[in-house]
Parts: C-alpha cells; sequence; structure tokens
C-alpha cells in the first residue's frame, strides 16, 4: 500500500503543471454529485404533495418541477466538464510521461540499454503509459464524484433523519474492507501481470526481428512453444487478476442490498410511525442508492488502478535509471588535431570477467590504425571506448594529450565518424537520413556526399530521388543500406573516423571504389578500422592484433607477414581450403 502511495504521488507531480484543470474537475466534479443529490429531495417533495387520493397541489408542484430540471441540467453541464477537464488533464499527464520516459532513454547509459530486453523497453514507453491513462481516466472522474457523493449523501440523510441515517453509516464498513480485500489480492497480480506483458513484447520484438533466422533454421515450432510457454504464464496471471477484480461489483452489490433493505425497512417502520412522510422515505432510498453507488464504483475501478499503478511503477523504474555521468564541471570543447593515447587501459563489462588489461597505445595524428583479432578480443570495446559510450576501469585515455573524461561527451564524438556493420536508417527521406549529423547541409553538400559514398546513382533510380521516404524495412539492401550510412560521414567529414567493419555488407567492386573514397577523405585523419577481411587493411600505417584484451602484435602488414606470428596466422588461414 505504501508503495501505491508513493507511486500515486509521483503520478500526481505530473498533474501539476494542469492544476487548473484539476480544480475545474474537482469543481464540476462537485456540482455534479450536488445535483444528483438535491435530485431526490425535489422528487420527495413534489411525492409530498399528491400523497392523497384528489390532493394535488399543483401550485406547489409547479415551481418544484422548474427547479428540478434546472438542477438536472445544471448536472448535465457540469457532467460534461468534468468529462472534458479530466481527459485534458489525464492525456496531458501521460504526454509529459512518455516525453519523461522516451528522453531518459537519450540520457542512460548505453549499459543500460544493452542489459535490457529491447521490447521491455518499449512495453514501458508505450503500453504501460497506455494503461496509466486508462487508470487516470477512470480513477480521476469516480474518485471526484464519489467521494462528493458519499459525504454529501451522509450530509443530506443525517438534516432528514439521524436515527435513519445511522443504519447506512453501521452497515457502511463492509463495503470498505471488501474493497480493501479485492485490491490487495489485485495488487499483486496486476504487477505479475505488467512483468509478464513485458517480457512477451521482447519476445515477440526478438523474434520478428529475426525470423529469417528463425526460418533458416527451421525453428518456427521451436519459436512458437517457447512463446506459448510464457503466453500462457500471462494468460494464468491475467485471469487470476480479473477474476479478484471482478469479484469486486457483486460483493459490493451485495453490501448494497443490506444498506438498502436496511434503509427500506427502518424507513418503513419510521413512516407508519409518522416519523417521516412518505415522500421523505422516497428521499432516503434514492439517497441509499446514490451513497452505495460510488463504492460500486470505486471497488471496480480498483482494478483499473492496480493494474495503472504496477505499470506507474515500471515506467518509474525507468525514469528513476542512472544517468550517465554528467561532463565534469570544467569539461571544455576538444579541438581535435588526432592524437590518441592509451595508458594503462582497463576495462571489463562484468567485473568478474576481465576483457581489457593494462593497455597501452600511441596513435599519431593522421595515422590509419587496424584493428584486428579473434572474436571476442576486444576490438570493438575499444572502438566503445574511444567514443565514451563506456568509461575505463582504470588508465586514461586522451586525445591531443587531453584526458576524454574532461572533455564535453558531445564534442567528442563529433569529433568521429563513425560507421558500423549494423546499419540504422530511420523513417524519412533519403535527403533526411544523409544530413542526420549535419540537418543544414545544403542539397549540393549531400549531393556531393552521395557521389562520394557511390549511391547517387541508386537514390536517383528511387520513386522520388532523394526525397524518396525509406525506412529499415523499405526494401533497400543491406549494402544499399550501408552506403547511406557512408554517405552520412563523408557529409561531415570530422577529424577522425572509426569504421567498424564498415564495408562488410557491400560488393567487392563496389568496395574497391569505397575505399578510394575513404582514402580521399581519411587524407591527414586518424583513422580506427576494425577489419576481418585482412586484405582490406594493408595500407594501414599500423595493424593492431589483439587477443584476451591486450595488443600482442603491433606493425605494418608485410612486417607482421614476415614475423610469422598470430597476424600471420590470422591472414594466411583466409587463403586455406578445408
Amino acid at each position: 500500500m505504501k508503495k501505491n502511495n508513493a507511486v500515486l504521488s509521483r503520478l500526481l507531480s505530473f498533474t501539476r503543471p494542469y492544476t487548473g484543470y484539476l480544480i475545474f474537475t474537482v469543481i464540476s466534479a462537485t456540482v455534479s454529485a450536488l445535483s444528483a443529490l438535491y435530485s431526490p429531495v425535489l422528487i420527495g417533495n413534489a411525492i409530498d404533495c399528491i400523497i392523497g387520493a384528489g390532493n394535488v397541489d399543483f401550485d406547489k408542484i409547479l415551481p418544484i418541477l422548474i427547479q428540478l430540471a434546472a438542477v438536472v441540467l445544471i448536472g448535465a453541464g457540469a457532467q460534461w466538464l468534468m468529462g472534458y477537464c479530466t481527459n485534458i488533464l489525464a492525456q496531458n499527464t501521460v504526454r509529459d510521461l512518455r516525453t519523461a520516459a522516451f528522453n531518459k532513454l537519450q540520457r542512460v547509459p548505453l549499459k543500460t540499454i544493452d542489459n535490457t530486453p529491447y521490447g521491455d523497453i518499449i512495453t514501458k514507453v508505450v503500453t504501460d503509459i497506455d494503461i496509466i491513462s486508462d487508470g487516470l481516466l477512470q480513477g480521476f472522474q469516480q474518485l471526484f464524484t464519489g467521494v462528493v457523493t458519499i459525504v454529501g449523501t451522509l450530509c443530506f440523510m443525517l438534516s432528514i433523519n439521524p436515527a435513519i441515517a445511522l443504519v447506512v453509516i453501521v452497515i457502511t464498513p463492509l463495503s470498505l474492507i471488501v474493497a480493501s480485500t479485492i485490491a490487495r489480492l489485485c495488487s499483486k497480480k496486476f504487477k505479475e501481470q505488467a512483468a509478464l506483458r513485458g517480457e512477451v513484447t521482447a519476445l515477440a520484438e526478438e523474434y520478428i526481428g529475426n525470423q529469417k533466422v528463425v526460418k533458416a533454421f527451421s525453428q518456427e515450432e521451436n519459436s512458437e512453444q517457447l512463446f506459448e510457454q510464457l503466453n500462457q504464464k500471462l494468460y494464468k496471471v491475467g485471469v487470476r487478476a480479473q477474476f479478484y477484480s471482478a469479484l469486486t461489483n457483486p460483493s459490493t452489490r451485495f453490501v448494497n442490498g443490506l444498506v438498502y433493505a436496511g434503509v427500506g425497512i427502518f424507513g418503513a417502520l419510521n413512516a407508519i410511525g409518522g416519523g417521516i412522510s412518505v415522500g421523505q422515505l422516497s428521499c432516503f432510498l434514492s439517497y441509499a442508492n446514490q451513497y452505495t453507488k460510488p463504492f460500486n464504483e470505486i471497488s471496480g475501478v480498483i482494478a483499473e488502478l492496480q493494474s495503472a499503478f504496477a505499470s506507474a511503477a515500471r515506467v518509474f523504474e525507468l525514469i528513476d535509471s542512472e544517468d550517465e555521468l554528467s561532463d565534469k564541471q570544467n569539461a571544455v570543447p576538444s579541438d581535435v588535431k588526432g592524437g590518441v593515447t592509451l595508458d594503462k587501459v582497463s576495462f571489463s563489462y562484468d567485473p568478474a570477467i576481465e576483457l581489457i588489461k593494462d593497455l597501452d597505445l600511441i596513435v599519431k595524428p593522421g595515422q590509419h590504425i587496424a584493428i584486428v583479432g579473434p572474436t571476442g578480443c576486444g576490438k570493438t570495446t575499444l572502438i566503445n571506448l574511444l567514443m565514451r559510450f563506456y568509461d575505463v576501469s582504470s588508465g586514461s585515455i586522451s586525445v591531443d594529450g587531453q584526458d576524454i573524461r574532461t572533455v564535453t561527451r558531445d564534442s567528442l564524438r563529433q569529433s568521429y565518424g563513425m560507421v558500423l556493420q549494423e546499419t540504422w536508417i530511420f523513417k524519412g527521406t533519403v535527403r533526411e537520413n544523409i544530413a542526420y549529423g549535419k540537418p543544414d547541409a545544403t542539397d549540393d553538400e549531400i549531393i556531393l556526399a552521395a557521389k562520394a559514398a557511390h549511391c547517387h546513382s541508386f537514390i536517383r533510380r528511387l520513386k522520388n530521388g532523394y526525397d524518396t521516404v525509406i525506412s529499415d524495412n523499405s526494401g533497400l539492401s543491406q549494402g544499399q543500406k550501408q552506403l547511406l550510412c557512408i554517405a552520412r560521414i563523408m557529409l561531415t567529414r570530422p577529424p577522425m573516423l572509426i569504421l567498424d567493419e564498415a564495408t562488410s555488407s557491400i560488393d567487392t567492386r563496389t568496395e574497391l571504389k569505397i575505399q578510394s573514397a575513404f582514402a580521399e577523405m581519411t587524407e591527414g585523419k586518424t583513422s580506427f578500422i576494425v577489419a576481418h577481411r585482412l586484405s582490406t587493411i594493408k595500407e594501414a600505417d599500423c595493424i593492431l592484433v589483439m587477443n584476451a584484451g591486450r595488443i600482442i602484435e603491433i606493425g605494418r602488414h608485410n612486417e607482421l607477414l614476415k614475423a610469422g606470428g598470430f597476424y600471420a596466422e590470422l591472414y594466411n588461414s583466409q587463403f586455406k581450403q578445408t
């Protein structure tokens, strides 16, 4: 319960910018509830005017009917205003919540993204926040009107006949006990349901995104079984959660029936004894219904609220994630020439598993450094450290003699042009994709970069040329998408380059052209090239041969071949026949 209160308090903090709508919601809810409460009084007065046969006081009834019509219209208007304000309040709140969650993803360390299933993150940002929206809409509307109705009804009943009102008050705790018991049962199951929903989304995203691999290995049946197992767990938890929440309505209705019966019996006896009039008894019976109705509504919305609390807890877990370490207060923008020094650098993703240990390296400005080695030797990890996607565990990395932890991340990363083996094309025009790193680029600059990357010809063949809207699933080949990613770097022309298997998806003929373009672009610029095809790095100024997180050989291509060491073995293994 304490945790739910903390979550509710956190949710309400997101409504503060919209306090005006909250105030109007409370006011309109109060007016709506009071209008509904005053109507039975008018109806009771009207009944007392026609209580006897042939004894109808039309002079008194007509003003009462006019008042009743006015009260109903005012109540209807207040009800509409409450719904309008509640919708704006809820939608603005969840919009800000979703924005906060998405913006948080831009600030968390890369390890947070790497260690969390993408589908689970998507569920938190989209599905869970939709559930919060539904809970807020129902909760705000029914909570405000319910509280006002309960308090107002008690006041009206006490003013008419305290003895009968006491009957209602005595039976009321039963509703509270029933509602709180069901709330506890629902809370646990809805938390489990929210967590399993995230797991199902993550599994679906994983298998849908890699469906070609699943089909290639004929694993359709196994993937169906795996999904069915997880889906079955979600089904069982969902059924229990809905079962407990479904108990709410009949349970509270049973208590409501007791309240209504108690008021009817005790009120009838009072009416026979002359304690109250028939009109007042009718009014009391209406109040008995109105008094118990909020308990039905509030307890009925418990399921939505518990589900919303469970989803909100997951969203706040994301929002509360640790931010990437901020730049130091005295951090300055880097003015890079290209000298890079690694001094006794050590790093590991898992403290229990050593990856890079005491790595030393000096790179002069303008050098082309190739990094080779077996899978898992630390090549890509070294790139992550150079870009400060991860910080070193010990030691230091300096650019032009300045520790990269003393310069701003943005300026450091803008100093590098990075082309990865994994391409990323977002939904937008070809022009927007190429100009991603330089949004203010002119058309001439974009076309020049595309020509340098040898993708101008295939872009012209697209339906709308550079204005064609593309995405990662728009039918472009992997090689074409890679060329567009290379064109981005051609456009920005940074002082240093990182090419991590940048031409792995490109045919040999185009690769030769790209290598020629790279040679022109990297002239006088420091470049780090990660390659598996060793034939592509023969002209590198220096080749670093890594194994188990250490540099075991260093030199030019011909020198390393003559040495007959690990590099020579790697190089010659490409031509061995099995």
